[in-house]
């Protein structure tokens, strides 16, 4: 197979690429990514002299960059990562994701169409399910209510994907994936944050009363479930993916500060974020059902690991840490961190 990666010097899809050099070592892999903030090429140092892989910085909005991509490297499938993330960032500003996820995704469809790709993958989120109460879990005909900038920017990308193929008869599949986490995840997230100012006995900051309820997925595994998509999913259909392992934020934290050795001290109540979603639960029963997927690690084991590849791997968070994401780490938390600012 002959792929085009977006995003694959982030978190998700760095992991992608590597998975694929790793399970396919004759696919090519054409890995796209325009190296924002939260695209780092060390996170495919190990693919370095690789003659299979062959990395582009370019932005999937420039439409006729992207056809040219998949005529000249003659492009079976794309698997679409690149997106603006995080939820935070989004509040600041919508405007980048709906540029970025909406605007780039749409382009990226239009040179897929064009230039006669097989296949195309549209990387997704449960966020665009909405918020949950105490019970229940999000399935694929769950309706979409997206109520954060981020996730209403990524539902509207799986819509025009799928408009395309139900339009243009483009073989797209859909992939909601709930949180992951994992080696080179990029240190504004909750768990590489923690991770990191634990090493350092700075303060974690959580939000609210930390009762927000995610279900928690290792990026390998959720790497061999869009493969498993990409392979063996139904045209035109829609697949979650989660590991049904439902931790509240706070807990995760807790379970951080233990495996850093450090105590609970260091937890820093600050103000809730506009709107945050209480809980999301995924159902992943059609993925397991229809491609027999299931994930390998649970969480405790899968978190373990991921603290230790931080504290073996500090140069690589040091230089992530500079510049760009200190100035931004600054700007959302300085304030909340501030004396007399803290929830009590």
């Amino acid at each position: 197979m002959r792929l085009l990666v977006t995003g694959g010097a982030g978190f998700i899809g760095s992991a992608y690429v590597r998975l694929v050099r790793r399970k396919r070592p004759d696919a090519l892999v054409v890995n796209v990514d325009v190296l924002s903030y939260a695209g780092n090429l060390e996170n495919l140092r190990e693919l370095e002299g690789d003659s299979k892989h062959v990395f582009v910085r370019a932005d999937i909005r420039d439409r006729a960059k992207m056809e040219s991509l998949l005529r000249e490297h003659a492009i079976e499938a794309v698997v679409n990562f690149a997106a603006e993330s995080h939820v935070d960032r989004s509040i600041v500003s919508a405007v980048p994701f709906l540029d970025a996820n909406v605007g780039g995704c749409v382009s990226l469809l239009e040179a897929a169409r064009a230039a006669g790709v097989r296949r195309f993958l549209q990387m997704s989120t449960d966020e665009v399910y909405g918020s949950l109460g105490p019970t229940g879990k999000f399935n694929e005909l769950t309706p979409l209510a997206p109520r954060s900038p981020y996730s209403a920017s990524k539902a509207a990308a799986d819509h025009f994907a799928l408009a395309f193929h139900h339009t243009h008869g483009l073989d797209v599949v859909v992939a909601r994936c709930s949180n992951n986490y994992g080696p080179y995840q990029f240190p504004e997230k909750l768990i590489p944050l923690m991770i990191l100012n634990a090493f350092e006995g700075l303060p974690l900051p959580v939000y609210g009363d930390g009762g927000q309820v995610r279900d928690w997925i290792h990026v390998e595994d959720s790497c061999e479930a869009i493969d498993s998509i990409l392979e063996r999913g139904r045209s035109g259909e829609v697949y979650n993916i989660g590991a049904d392992d439902e931790r509240a934020n706070l807990d995760v934290v807790r379970a951080i500060i233990r495996h850093c050795g450090r105590d609970e001290s260091l937890i820093r109540r600050v103000a809730d974020r506009p709107g945050h979603d209480r809980r999301y639960a995924t159902d992943a029963g059609k993925i397991r059902g229809e491609l027999a997927w299931r994930p390998r690690r649970r969480f405790d084991e899968g978190l373990a690991e991921t603290v230790a590849w931080y504290r073996a791997n500090d140069g690589w968070a040091s230089r992530v840490r500079s510049g760009a994401y200190r100035s931004y780490y600054e700007q959302q938390y300085a304030q909340r961190l501030a004396p007399g600012r803290e929830r009590s």
